[in-house]
């Protein structure tokens, strides 16, 4: 499916899901907030009636704010899960320091004078913080509101790796796809959130609680209410889950596949790879996408369902460069063809599970497996120039770009650099053909659907054929961008959807269509 010509376009098409994003993205930020004005506040109050300990209170909230958002999103899924509860209560934590300090410092910021005045007519202390302190103090304790909520709904977007919905499906979405509209569709309408949100609760500072006391317990119960209708969606369901990477999510070869061949309409949330396996094996997720050859389909005993009306193209490996590096150094193609035939599809699965589940380092995998296959070289000395191999963001390709760069070392007078984790396709495609990189790996399948988009006549023609599949992305490839794929490396790292073994067995599914079968019973 081809990118909408337009931004507009783009969204009218995807109105429907924009607007339960919006509604998921705003439903963190608000249900977060709510808990920490319940405790940010209270304990602002009680830091400044006890200031001895308002210094080790205000630096703890401090620290809170230095740990990196992913990192601590990270930290909660083993406590929590994955969806809401881990990014509401990291969006909590994230909130704290802004009104902790600001309600600090509006109470301490009261004068003395009229304190003394108050306790003179005979208030309470109690008397005198709701009806004299607060209300003065109103308008510095809105201004850590507002700045507690701008800053959750900047990090909301995060919750998107986790599976807890929010605009950050579109904005990472397009990320890994390259797609400017989709970027826009998700950052746009995060960004007027925050510009409304913020409008909002600068016209509720400017009002005089002393004169409308009301308002202190009505915007509380606004955003309790507000929370427990959140909650109250997102409740648990006990239908069949399925998570995504937001990859898989925006490509043809992927979900937008599943819906037009088999009608996909599981119960489906986008979730970070990283994440994603150890949440199937934790039971949080029934179902995900993956790749036939990832090490980890061994580590947490997990099933590839069966593609029953083939929508998942082969996906060959292969070496894909720049014609006019193999002009300049012909020699590269002869070691990178060294390679080619030497991996099937188990030796491929077993290297990446020392990746991926044994955590070793995919330079001295890549340097085990050469010398296995006495194809291992120290590097040459005096080189005479540089070639750039890039990769995407996961194990398999650190292996593979490892061993690129073992075998130009080895077999050529050439140094090499590297540049992984370069993310999705699009982005080290578009590093490759803007000369930013020599080389990178890449899948006969993603180069036919994702990025050349074929006419359907041509996808139904070729798709089931791995060498038909092969010579089309050649051709093509050379004629429109000057680009060359070598050999075959063997395997074939074909997208599948996975389940855990036991529970397919237990439900009777082996192929995707059984799988869709049961969730419509």
């Amino acid at each position: 499916m081809q990118e909408p010509d337009t931004f507009w376009e783009f969204v009218s098409g995807q109105w429907a899901k924009l607007g339960e994003q919006t509604l998921q993205h705003l439903g963190l930020t608000l249900f977060s907030l709510t808990i920490a004005v319940i405790v940010g506040v209270p304990l602002g109050i009680f830091i400044a009636r006890n200031r001895k300990i308002a210094p080790s209170v205000l630096n703890i909230t401090g620290i809170l704010q230095t740990i990196p958002s992913m990192a601590l999103l990270g930290f909660m899924i083993p406590l929590l899960g994955i969806g809401p509860k881990p990014a509401i209560f990291a969006l909590f934590l994230y909130a704290l320091l802004p009104i902790v300090r600001n309600t600090y410092i509006g109470i301490t910021g009261v004068d003395a004078d009229i304190k003394e005045a108050a306790s003179g007519m005979g208030m309470t202390p109690a008397q005198s913080l709701f009806k004299v302190e607060i209300p003065l103090a109103f308008p510095v304790i809105m201004g850590g509101i507002r700045t507690a909520t701008t800053i959750n709904v900047g990090v909301a977007t995060l919750a998107a790796y986790i599976a807890a919905g929010g605009l950050g499906e579109f904005i990472f979405g397009g990320i890994s796809l390259n797609n400017t509209n989709m970027i826009l569709a998700g950052a746009i309408p995060a960004a007027l959130l925050a510009v409304l949100l913020d409008f909002l609760l600068a016209q509720l500072q400017k009002v005089n609680l002393a004169k409308v006391r009301k308002m202190l317990f009505a915007f509380p119960v606004a955003l309790l209410v507000f929370s427990l209708i959140y909650a109250f969606r997102t409740a648990e369901d006990k239908r069949l889950l399925a998570g995504f990477t937001p990859e898989f999510m925006g490509r043809q070869d992927g979900f937008l596949g599943l819906q037009q061949k088999y009608g996909f309409d599981m119960r489906t949330v986008v979730i970070d790879d990283a994440m994603m396996y150890k949440a199937l094996y934790e039971k949080k997720l029934d179902v995900i996408s993956g790749y036939s050859t990832d090490g980890r389909i061994k580590a947490f005993d997990l099933v590839a369902l069966t593609d029953d009306k083939h929508i998942f193209p082969p996906y060959y490996a292969a070496p894909v460069v720049r014609e006019k590096i193999l002009q300049k150094y012909p020699e590269v193609e002869d070691a990178l063809n060294l390679l080619s035939g030497r991996i099937n599809d188990s030796i491929m699965t077993e290297l990446n599970y020392k990746a991926d589940y044994l955590h070793q380092n995919p330079e001295a995998i890549a340097k085990e497996f050469l010398q296995s296959q006495k194809l291992w070289k120290a590097p040459r000395q005096n080189p005479k120039g540089k070639i750039v191999i890039g990769s995407k963001i996961f194990g398999e390709q650190y292996i593979l770009s490892a061993m690129y760069a073992m075998l130009i070392k080895g077999y050529t007078n050439l140094d090499v650099a590297t540049k992984t984790g370069l993310g999705g396709t699009k982005i080290c495609f578009d590093a490759l053909t803007n000369k930013q990189i020599d080389l990178y790996p890449e899948y006969t399948g993603t180069g036919f659907l994702v990025l050349l988009q074929p006419d359907e006549k041509t996808v139904n023609g070729l798709i089931k054929d791995k060498n038909a599949v092969y010579d089309f992305v050649s051709k093509e490839f050379r004629s429109r961008y000057g680009l060359k794929w070598l050999k075959p490396i063997g395997f074939n790292n074909a997208y599948v959807l996975m389940m855990r073994k036991k529970h397919a067995e237990e439900l009777r599914v082996s192929t995707i269509s059984d799988l869709l079968q049961l969730n419509h019973n």
